[in-house]
């Protein structure tokens, strides 16, 4: 039975509530350069109302967690982050040192499980514990860059994957920033299914002490979407009446070898795409014409 509703609840979720549906009141009222200032693409809640099982599970599966660095949505069933959003900015790069400090994320709900440290048995499954927001992307304080090794911000990642083409794409969007520019960001996991130092792999066990058994799914895909602007205020105003933009998105393949014939642009598309394969809606506060326009290119070229 729990497994008929886990299935009604997908599709739901991809048909309605992360496709056609909308709540405004989810996607409004957010500050310039706050992470979700475009919208909420996925309609994340925080509101748990235990009264009604399906809504209970709707809002497990999409949960959000508002913290000072980055925002979340967190899937309770694929113990991942479903989409991780922030702003990056020159104020945002300094020089605290990397914590390494990976921990359970004390903020999810009483009674859901926290992933944990060595839940990721790399040397069984051959997984990174790989960052959605960059350790390096929040160098500002300690505290800061102590906050992107939540486990809620970590998704399996084979080595390839993590090491190579992502790595590549999180120091060239530091570049630009550097450069002057500031970016909102959206990353996340797609699928399932990824190859790693061990081989093919849906899914990580984890079996609690009461015997309970959950599972992290390895996604098969990792993809970002970037959307850079000159440094500034105005941010609406600017994209709306200027068009003051430039847009990556990448969806890149959670297997060993993906590096091997380049590095992340070869994995580039739109964010059409990325709102085809996931059923999430960026930038929906923008109007339609300019909202459609920025997603249909592909590194920043309209139309391809």
């Amino acid at each position: 039975m729990k497994k008929i509703l886990y299935l009604l609840i997908s599709l739901f979720v991809f048909s309605n509530l992360w496709g056609e549906s909308s709540a405004p009141e989810l996607d409004e009222g957010h500050s310039e350069n706050s992470p979700l200032y475009w919208g909420n693409p996925s309609d994340a809640s925080n509101i748990l109302d235990s009264e009604d099982e399906l809504k209970f599970e709707l809002v497990s599966q999409n949960y959000l967690m508002e913290k000072p660095q980055f925002t979340i949505s967190y899937n309770k069933e694929s113990l991942n982050p479903n989409w991780v959003a922030w702003h990056l900015g020159i104020a945002d790069l300094g020089e605290a040192d990397r914590s390494d400090s990976f921990r359970p994320d004390t903020e999810l709900p009483e009674g859901w499980y926290a992933v944990r440290k060595n839940d990721y048995k790399f040397t069984y499954y051959g997984f990174d514990r790989g960052h959605i927001c960059p350790s390096a992307d929040r160098t500002a304080t300690s505290q800061d860059n102590s906050m992107t090794f939540l486990m809620t911000n970590m998704v399996p990642q084979s080595p390839d994957n993590n090491r190579i083409v992502w790595v590549a794409l999180e120091k060239y969007e530091r570049e630009l920033v550097l450069a002057g520019k500031e970016a909102y960001i959206f990353a996340g996991p797609f699928g399932r299914g990824g190859t790693g130092d061990k081989g093919y792999f849906e899914e990580i066990p984890v079996k609690l002490k009461d015997g309970t058994e959950l599972a992290i799914t390895v996604p098969s895909h990792t993809w970002k979407i970037i959307l850079f602007m000159p440094e500034g205020e105005n941010d609406f105003e600017r994209i709306v009446s200027e068009g003051a933009c430039e847009i990556i998105a990448v969806n890149v393949p959670n297997e060993k070898g993906c590096g091997k014939n380049g590095s992340w642009q070869q994995y580039v598309c739109s964010v059409n795409y990325i709102e085809e394969i996931t059923g999430y809606d960026f930038f929906e506060l923008l109007p339609d014409d300019v909202e459609e326009e920025i997603e249909s290119r592909v590194m920043g070229k309209a139309g391809q």
